[in-house]
């Protein structure tokens, strides 16, 4: 059985919830990633936000990325799944949630996260097509 913690990029990137969105931009392009985890002072997860987001619900809507943090614009609850989650349920996960970057994480604390690439290096293609589709019909 292939499980979350056989597919995963291990060790997620972390950014605090305080942190602002300019700096959570700028970590991302240092690390070529276009999402980061937001966690708490003890490491927990508690969302995580895209380069999309920082444009469409920070810059577009007039907001300033200089002041407004992480844990502001990361609201909700975070979907995420544990290590030992059949590949099964980690595609119905992000095909029920609509996302593409699924955090895998043990005691509330990430230690990896799926991407579509992973995806795509580990289930079939009938599965990959399935899931490519799910996504992309939603939007």
């Amino acid at each position: 059985m292939t499980t979350a913690r056989d597919i995963m990029h291990q060790g997620a990137e972390c950014v605090g919830e305080q942190e602002t969105l300019v700096n959570v931009a700028k970590r991302m392009v240092r690390h070529g990633i276009g999402s980061m985890l937001v966690c708490d002072a003890d490491q927990r997860m508690r969302g995580i936000i895209t380069d999309r987001d920082i444009v469409v619900k920070c810059l577009a809507e007039g907001h300033d990325p200089q002041s407004m943090t992480a844990g502001e614009l990361a609201q909700g609850t975070p979907i995420a799944v544990p290590p030992d989650a059949d590949v099964r349920h980690v595609l119905q996960t992000m095909e029920d949630h609509q996302i593409r970057r699924l955090p895998v994480v043990e005691e509330d604390r990430p230690v990896g996260v799926i991407s579509e690439a992973d995806l795509a290096r580990h289930v079939s293609e009938a599965q990959m097509g399935h899931f490519v589709e799910a996504i992309a019909t939603a939007r």
